[in-house]
């Protein structure tokens, strides 16, 4: 079986990790696995700092996959240090509201210095996963530079408005202050790393992790060429919410939703997605078993949906949701 998933950070990778503890009994008869999971990584959450290109979501899908990641933040490297933070504050370097842990650092530094050599990312990721075998075939969306930037309200502004970097408005305001816009610099303009097209026409599913569908499913999305590839793969969509009981499962994905006048719900997200057979991306979308009401809703825009447990207590409870996707995907091929 070939999967390919668009996946952003943490809640992306944490469902791959999953994903992957349920193929692992699976095994051809030479005793080779008989999967191949390519994910697509969102990079438009990336940013520059102190003069190292950080990708946060390359980075935790990277770490998480190749058990390197500390699991209690679900970011960043466990058994992280910080004293080149101390040292960048004591000297008052800003941003101070951005940690580059110790280990993390020299992830940073090397990807900087081959993409400064003329390395693409895509190239530059194959080789830092080269250290950590993730078990999967990581994609960057892009080689070419992305950045997602919010704009909010700014009475102090002649405008009213402000522009801010995305990491700034997640990590520092921790979205407490209302979207106005979400703004992927760059984008227009970008191209598909190679092997994203290929992935998604020469797989036998596509998966869309309970990610967030503005900022990273929807970035990936929006790079030219890969929501058309997507639409015509032979293969079928399936999907999985990020929206329990009302509110984002992880992280502040609602306030974005608001942005883009989508409201915070399960429903709600698969008609922003949309069903294949009247132009969308999804085949079928599993919800929380909290949600069962949607399930009707979602049924009727043309998308075939179930309610499950979709909270990712721990890894064997993630790979059983892992598996109502693939059982979902078998019953609409069938």
């Amino acid at each position: 079986m070939r999967i390919t998933a668009l996946s952003g950070g943490i809640g992306g990778a944490r469902f791959i990790r999953g994903l992957l503890r349920h193929l692992a009994p699976r095994r051809n008869e030479s005793g080779v696995a008989a999967h191949e999971v390519s994910v697509i990584g969102n990079t438009a959450d990336d940013i520059s700092l102190f003069g190292l290109r950080v990708c946060p979501d390359l980075d935790t899908l990277m770490y998480t996959l190749g058990a390197g990641i500390d699991d209690a933040r679900g970011w960043g490297r466990s058994d992280e240090g910080w004293r080149a933070k101390e040292e960048l504050a004591a000297y008052g370097a800003e941003p101070g509201w951005f940690g580059l842990g110790d280990r993390d650092l020299a992830t940073h530094i090397v990807r900087t210095q081959l993409l400064a050599a003329g390395h693409p990312l895509s190239s530059v990721t194959a080789r830092l996963c080269a250290r950590w075998r993730p078990g999967v075939r990581l994609l960057p969306m892009s080689d070419d530079r992305i950045e997602t930037h919010i704009v909010i309200a700014d009475p102090e502004e002649p405008t009213g408005r402000r522009t801010v970097h995305f990491q700034e408005y997640w990590v520092r305001m921790q979205a407490a202050v209302p979207a106005l816009e979400v703004i992927p610099v760059g984008i227009a303009t970008s191209v598909p790393a190679p092997g994203v097209l290929d992935a998604i026409a020469d797989t036998d599913l596509v998966l869309l992790p309970p990610s967030n569908p503005v900022v990273s499913i929807g970035t990936i999305l929006g790079v030219p060429g890969i929501r058309d590839a997507v639409a015509r793969t032979r293969a079928p969509v399936v999907g999985l919410s990020p929206i329990v009981r009302g509110a984002p499962v992880r992280g502040m994905a609602d306030a974005v939703l608001a942005a883009i006048g989508v409201d915070s719900s399960a429903a709600a997200v698969a008609a922003h997605y949309g069903s294949r057979s009247a132009g969308g991306i999804l085949d079928g979308w599993l919800v929380d078993e909290a949600d069962t009401a949607a399930v009707q809703v979602v049924e009727g825009l043309g998308i075939a949906c179930r309610a499950v447990p979709l909270l990712m207590h721990d890894v064997a409870t993630t790979a059983a949701m892992a598996g109502e996707a693939l059982a979902m995907a078998g019953r609409i091929r069938a």
